[in-house]
């Protein structure tokens, strides 16, 4: 399985999928910042992340990811630093071939990440 993690202070442009042949399905989830956090206004996101322990943390993800379904690839970009409201803090991409395994292995990887990836954010206001 091929996988590409970045952390990155810059906006997440768009890029095309990374599919090889016999691939039938590319799930991505595109995590954007809300104006509200706990019921209250804001203007952006404030992202903090230990980057070592960051990719230690998404490489045991992506090993249980492998060990479970039959995922071709994986590429996810986290932004770090200020993220404004409606900007996309979290893309991720997955291809697989069929789409039942690749939306799996998503939910996965997206409930997995906020249980135990050193990623800390506070609103800013």
């Amino acid at each position: 399985m091929k996988t590409q993690l970045t952390l990155t202070p810059n906006p997440i442009p768009k890029s095309p999928p990374a599919m090889a042949d016999g691939m039938g399905a590319v799930v991505t989830f595109h995590g954007v910042v809300r104006g509200t956090e706990d019921g209250e206004s804001i203007t952006a996101i404030h992202y903090e992340a230990n980057e070592t322990m960051v990719r230690h943390q998404f490489e045991l993800i992506f090993a249980a990811i492998e060990n479970q379904w039959p995922v071709e690839s994986i590429r996810l970009v986290h932004r770090v630093g200020e993220v404004a409201v409606n900007e996309t803090s979290l893309w991720v991409e997955i291809t697989s071939p069929h789409r039942a395994e690749a939306f799996a292995a998503c939910q996965f990887l997206i409930d997995e990440m906020k249980a135990k990836v050193p990623i800390w954010k506070r609103a800013v206001r």
